[in-house]
């Protein structure tokens, strides 16, 4: 307990520090904010406290330590307007105390036409954007109730010829209370660089002189674009097992989220299984957020276990207002 509240009043002075920087609707790489997986995903997005599988790598590292297995996931959804969001993690027990990941997170717009006022109808090529997040993680047990863990990150956002990248680092806590079946988690991610485009396109010719007719009018010369933060985001989170008996358990969680590119808000979820094989959950996310699109979501999971090994698929929905419904679907397999 004295480790855990030692743990806690580092973790709030940074989370002091740095929230007060507010960048309402001014940070990159929003892509790290959306929603990673059919299961977090159904219960509204309220997961941080239960983190329990491989997912935990984006949700709170600190919950990595606490699988004590392999596990393989790839989780696929059509996001909004056209595009593909993919993610694929890999945790690994290295002990019954620690345990590393590795995870892609991926946002990819396809490719349109390029057109110009002179050719409207196209000129015969494309382009293309995407945006995508690389992430090493490890997680340790300090005791049996209280684990740590943090991701270290590479962002890459891409559009056409142009590129940006950003270095950051999350770092999130898992805490099992003394009261049977209540957790308290909390995570902050996405502190770190700035980022700032820069490519072929932003190389252009310029005159430093137009009065002088001498001189060279094309001497060649790089635009410099604005540096833009990253999506900075810290939640806490409580989830309590109101029923865990054999053949039963249904789990409720609600996460506090206060990102500095808009307003905090609260998700709600909630988790029935039977038999830790067939799994209901259902949830609404974004109570309180200015804006907001939809928040209803539900979905179910299937989970066999062959002895050596067990497989999952799990599937959600989740309403989006104007931009109607995300359906996610993942895959996982583990030993």
């Amino acid at each position: 307990m004295k480790i855990f509240l030692k743990a806690l009043i580092i973790f709030l002075g940074l989370v002091i520090t740095i929230l007060p920087q507010s960048k309402v609707g001014t940070t990159s790489a929003n892509f790290l904010t959306i929603p990673v997986g059919p299961r977090a995903a159904a219960m509204g997005g309220a997961f941080i406290a239960e983190a329990n599988d491989v997912y935990g790598a984006y949700w709170n590292p600190g919950g990595l330590s606490r699988i004590g297995r392999i596990e393989f996931s790839a989780s696929f959804s059509e996001w909004i307007v056209g595009t593909r969001h993919n993610w694929f993690g890999l945790s690994y027990a290295l002990s019954e105390d620690d345990a590393v990941a590795i995870s892609i997170n991926q946002l990819d717009y396809g490719e349109d036409d390029i057109t110009t006022p002179y050719q409207p109808d196209g000129t015969g090529q494309k382009w293309s954007a995407s945006d995508l997040s690389l992430s090493l993680s490890y997680a340790k047990n300090l005791t049996d109730r209280f684990s740590i863990g943090g991701s270290v990150k590479y962002i890459n956002q891409k559009i056409w010829n142009e590129s940006a990248s950003a270095f950051a680092l999350d770092v999130g806590l898992l805490f099992y209370t003394e009261l049977p079946g209540l957790r308290i988690g909390m995570n902050i991610s996405n502190f770190g660089t700035e980022m700032q485009l820069a490519g072929d396109d932003l190389l252009q010719p310029y005159d430093i002189d137009p009065t002088d007719a001498g001189n060279n009018s094309n001497i060649a010369s790089n635009l410099s674009t604005d540096t833009w933060t990253l999506p900075l985001v810290f939640a806490v989170g409580v989830a309590y097992d109101f029923i865990n008996t054999e053949d039963l358990k249904f789990t409720l969680e609600t996460d506090a989220v206060y990102p500095n590119n808009q307003t905090g808000y609260v998700n709600l979820g909630g988790e029935f299984s039977w038999n830790n094989m067939v799994f209901f959950r259902g949830g609404f996310n974004s109570l309180g957020k200015s804006g907001r699109q939809g928040g209803l979501s539900a979905g179910i999971g299937i989970h066999y276990d062959f002895g050596g090994f067990f497989a999952k698929v799990d599937y959600s929905y989740t309403d989006f207002g104007i931009f109607n419904a995300i359906q996610r679907v993942a895959f996982t397999i583990g030993l």
